[in-house]
């Protein structure tokens, strides 16, 4: 079935026959961007913020719960420690964004901690990093999104018990959207964003306003139930106290998550790209720490109370109640805007749908990361091509399906799945300023500009700062995390580290051995043996035979597979009827395989004259709907895969054009509507027995269907 399209190139009108399959993925993904129409994609820092900053944001609206959560393990003492906890990582989180500003202007190709690392420290440390930050990009998708899966649960209850499969369904979508392009999912998800950064400030706002100003004694719900912790927290004192409260500021540190994301993005802003791209990290790092700070705060002044399942609970009165928990975001909505229900909606529907959106920052992050390792040859170079959209689409479908294998593996679990989180971030924040610390000293020791010397130091001093304060971080995430599942997250990285080291020797191994250089060997063969695969007197066979003859090889003959002896006379029978000019060997097979006898004929052949070589030609039809696909050409597949391995043979393969291909055509014609008007594109046209015609060069400014 087709539709119509108008098209209309310097003032004419042409109608374009477009299959539906293509319309849909033409409305779904949008038109094709030409290479130079790249310009048009870069970002403005209203754009910017909520692309590379939606991760960061975000987190406020899970850290602080998460916070509480880890508390509550040691019953009602442990609330009482959540603000010096908020506190804490709001420091760490200047800090860092502080020291990734020095990243962005020193390192603005886009390489960010990985090209810092690979830079001053060294390609491992650099493959190390990049392992650290591939893994923490799957675990913010699949975290950000299971987050909000959990926040939709208060409305709509019916999720519980199918969290993983919304989760799936939320990730495909917005892998679609930013195949899309950057810029265009930007400005959809900018909304939701700002409207959740207004609707956080104006809850912290108003809440502090009845309380400090006003007078109202705000309580949350849950602020009437005692929390009872786990017994092994009780007292809580000495080592149990210590090792508890850092694992609730590793818990909190995932408010840091989504800080690198700009020093990665860079090259995505427009001119100049520096100074935006350190200006839109400073709006971030306000804006961030002003809604965990103002959440936390609001959450003790109001009482709001957590449990971890299974650790601690709730009591009244001394006994045990079961309470429909909800994320503290909700609670506080509740509390403030008891009396305006539209606020409490609001905030809550703009906290769920930012929490989807977050994980856009990381489908921001690891396509960019993963052309840029494609480049190194650490991953398939497949990730390094950008799509139709001048997205690196490859590397965002990759990213999709890691993260829905995991929401799948954890079923949309938050609790669970943080427990690998952070790793990864501050393992690249770490090494990534101490690679910065090495880059400013390596610059001061050649700069002798008196005016410049004192801006470098006082980097450096940043960088500094930022190391020691990034390095305790992640030691007390190591240790208070790793029994948690903070190992499985290093097993990942471990695996992850190989497998590029390994992909990197591949690429290595192939460019030295297909490596050619002037004066090497250039070798003619001696003759060549064409053989043409016949199974029946066929228009394709024919065809395969004249391009052979074309070829004038030395020697030319058809050979075919005996798998029933009444076949094959009546094929002989229709070889000697039809007078093709060459014989037909007929081969033996008492097994009935086809594709065996054929190589063992041809290696035969090969062995036997070992300068020349071999051309096995394979008729191929060519259809033009998917579904028929698996009905032709499966023995010419299986054929060619192990002639491949041959050596001193070429397999070529000879299309033949059945009419239901004519869709080929009607691509070729939607991509280019003057194609067969003699501009465009290649031009692909067969007769009714499929002889192919080309070609007309592009024109020098490509046509986009």
């Amino acid at each position: 079935m087709d539709c119509w399209v108008i098209r209309q190139p310097t003032g004419r009108a042409y109608i374009v026959r477009v299959s539906v399959t293509t319309g849909l993925r033409r409305l779904v993904l949008g038109r094709r961007l030409a290479s130079d129409q790249l310009q048009e994609t870069l970002l403005p820092k209203r754009i910017a913020l909520p692309i590379f900053g939606s991760d960061a944001l975000s987190s406020v609206a899970y850290a602080p719960d998460e916070i509480l959560l880890t508390l509550s393990l040691a019953g009602m003492a442990g609330f009482a420690f959540s603000w010096e906890i908020g506190v804490l990582v709001a420091v760490v989180m200047t800090i860092v964004v502080l020291s990734y500003r020095q990243t962005v202007h020193a390192y603005p190709s886009g390489g960010g901690a990985y090209e810092v690392a690979t830079v001053n420290l060294g390609p491992n440390a650099g493959l190390t990093v990049a392992s650290a930050l591939l893994v923490d990009y799957v675990l913010t998708v699949a975290v950000s999104v299971s987050s909000g899966v959990q926040n939709a649960k208060s409305a709509l209850p019916w999720l519980t018990g199918r969290e993983g499969l919304v989760a799936m369904v939320v990730i495909i979508i917005l892998m679609a959207l930013n195949i899309r392009g950057v810029r265009e999912s930007g400005t959809l998800f900018a909304f939701p964003t700002y409207a959740f950064i207004i609707g956080v400030i104006v809850m912290i706002a108003w809440g502090l306003i009845q309380i400090e100003v006003l007078g109202r004694p705000l309580q949350a719900d849950s602020a009437q139930y005692q929390v009872v912790g786990d017994p092994r927290y009780d007292p809580f004192v000495g080592i149990a106290m210590v090792a508890l409260l850092a694992r609730a500021f590793s818990s909190g540190s995932a408010a840091l998550t989504g800080v690198e994301a700009i020093s990665n993005g860079v090259p995505a802003f427009r001119k100049p790209k520096s100074r935006n791209a350190a200006t839109t990290l400073a709006m971030l790092g306000g804006v961030s720490i002003t809604m965990l700070l103002g959440i936390i705060a609001l959450a003790n002044l109001t009482g709001v109370r957590m449990i971890e399942d299974g650790a601690s609970y709730f009591t009244k009165d001394g006994q045990p109640v079961q309470v429909v928990e909800r994320t503290v975001i909700g609670q506080l909505a509740e509390t403030v805007f008891a009396d305006f229900r539209p606020g409490f909606y609001f905030v809550v529907i703009v906290t769920m749908v930012v929490l989807f959106l977050a994980a856009n920052t990381a489908f921001s992050g690891f396509p960019v990361l993963g052309s840029i390792l494609g480049r190194d040859g650490f991953l398939p170079r497949q990730l390094h091509t950008r799509g139709d959209r001048l997205a690196y689409s490859n590397g965002i479908i990759m990213l999709a399906v890691a993260a829905i294998v995991l929401v799948l593996i954890f079923n949309a679990d938050v609790t669970k799945l943080i427990q690998l989180y952070v790793v990864g971030v501050f393992v690249s924040f770490t090494l990534s300023q101490t690679g910065m610390i090495r880059h400013w000293t390596r610059h001061l020791k050649n700069e002798t500009d008196p005016t410049k010397r004192p801006a470098m130091q006082r980097s450096r001093i940043i960088n500094g700062i930022g190391v020691v304060c990034t390095a305790a971080v992640l030691i007390i995430v190591l240790i208070s995390k790793f029994t948690h599942g903070a190992w499985a997250a290093l097993l990942a990285m471990a695996i992850l580290f190989g497998v590029m080291k390994l992909i990197k020797l591949h690429y290595v191994t192939v460019a030295r051995e297909t490596a050619w250089r002037p004066g090497d060997d250039r070798v003619l063969p001696s003759r060549v043996h064409a053989v043409v695969v016949v199974s029946k007197v066929t228009h394709p066979v024919v065809q395969a035979i004249m391009y052979a003859k074309a070829s004038r090889p030395s020697t030319l003959e058809a050979i075919t597979v005996e798998v029933d002896a009444e076949e094959t006379q009546k094929l002989l029978l229709h070889w000697k009827s039809a007078d093709l000019g060459l014989p037909l060997r007929v081969i033996a097979s008492p097994y009935r395989e086809v594709t065996g006898p054929i190589v063992k004929y041809v290696t035969t052949i090969q062995r036997s004259s070992p300068r020349d070589v071999v051309c096995v030609y394979i008729p191929e039809i060519v259809v033009g709907h998917w579904w028929e696909q698996p009905l032709h050409n499966q023995t010419g597949l299986l054929l060619r895969t192990r002639l491949h391995f041959a050596k001193g043979v070429m397999v070529t393969s000879v299309p033949y054009l059945l009419r239901s291909a004519s869709v080929a055509k009607d691509r070729i014609a939607r991509e280019n509507p003057l194609a067969f008007r003699g501009i465009g594109t290649t031009q692909m046209q067969s007769d009714s027995q499929g002889d192919p015609t080309t070609v007309i060069p592009p024109s020098p400014k490509g046509n986009n269907g």
